[in-house]
């Protein structure tokens, strides 16, 4: 599953994950454990890129996440879940590998991510593809600022400076680097994930972010995520209306 798991036989693999584990919860969550999580090699994540998504068995295995993200794939404008739909196949699969292996702390999300749940490294395939074509909302939540005050032209400022290398300058990501999009998502749910990230609480953030963050003010952030919640997603991403309905469940 890692570097680590090719030095070591599998039990001896498993008790230094259980270590590490450990001294996290006795010492707090640190560079270091971010470092760890976020790119291991190989796992369920590798795998399931390797293989031939299934569009129908996708449908299906999605009905189990449309009770949050909802059945169009949008999430909710409150932060509470994010906008799934257009999001890249790797990014998604990545995280949910993460949820599912313990690299990266969701307790509402873990259950509905299992196995058991949903299947296995074909499922997550599966549904990472159908997800990713789903049409994008065209009113995510956004921030207060609009296009003109000195904020939105601070928060994009911020951005150009520190942003635009892993996540492209129109917020489009890089799918062969786990860079999420972040065009259309929801303005506060980003503004969770950035805290998080920020302050070390995330355990498979991209330690280079953490990095490039740490030394962002609640304003700062608060300006670097309004602007990103306006940038224009392309008109072909999304669907023909906010009352879209996917067909898919109906």
């Amino acid at each position: 599953m890692s570097i680590i798991s090719n030095a070591y036989s599998g039990e001896q693999f498993m008790n230094s994950r259980l270590m590490i584990s450990a001294i996290t919860t006795v010492v707090g969550l640190t560079f270091s454990t971010a470092s760890l999580a976020w790119l291991e090699e190989g796992g369920e994540r590798d795998e399931a890129l390797t293989l031939k998504p299934d569009h129908e068995n996708g449908i299906e295995v999605y009905e189990v996440c449309a009770g949050c993200h909802l059945t169009e794939g949008w999430g909710k404008p409150d932060g509470t879940f994010p906008q799934l739909a257009g999001q890249h196949p790797e990014v998604l699969v990545k995280q949910l590998a993460d949820i599912r292996e313990g690299n990266r702390d969701n307790p509402t999300m873990y259950p509905f991510a299992i196995p058991e749940s949903i299947g296995g490294a074909q499922a997550l395939a599966d549904v990472v593809h159908y997800t990713a074509k789903l049409p994008m909302n065209p009113e995510n939540g956004k921030g207060e600022w609009a296009e003109g005050t000195p904020e939105f032209d601070q928060g994009k400022k911020l951005y150009k400076d520190n942003c635009v290398e892993c996540h492209g300058e129109n917020g489009e990501g890089k799918a062969d680097k786990f860079y999420p999009l972040i065009q259309g998502q929801h303005y506060k749910y980003m503004m969770r994930q950035f805290e998080w990230i920020r302050d070390g609480k995330r355990r498979n953030a991209n330690p280079d972010m953490v990095k490039q963050i740490k030394s962002f003010t609640d304003k700062d952030m608060q300006m670097v995520i309004n602007y990103v919640s306006r940038i224009p997603v392309p008109k072909e991403k999304l669907a023909p209306s906010k009352d879209w309905l996917n067909p898919d469940y109906d």
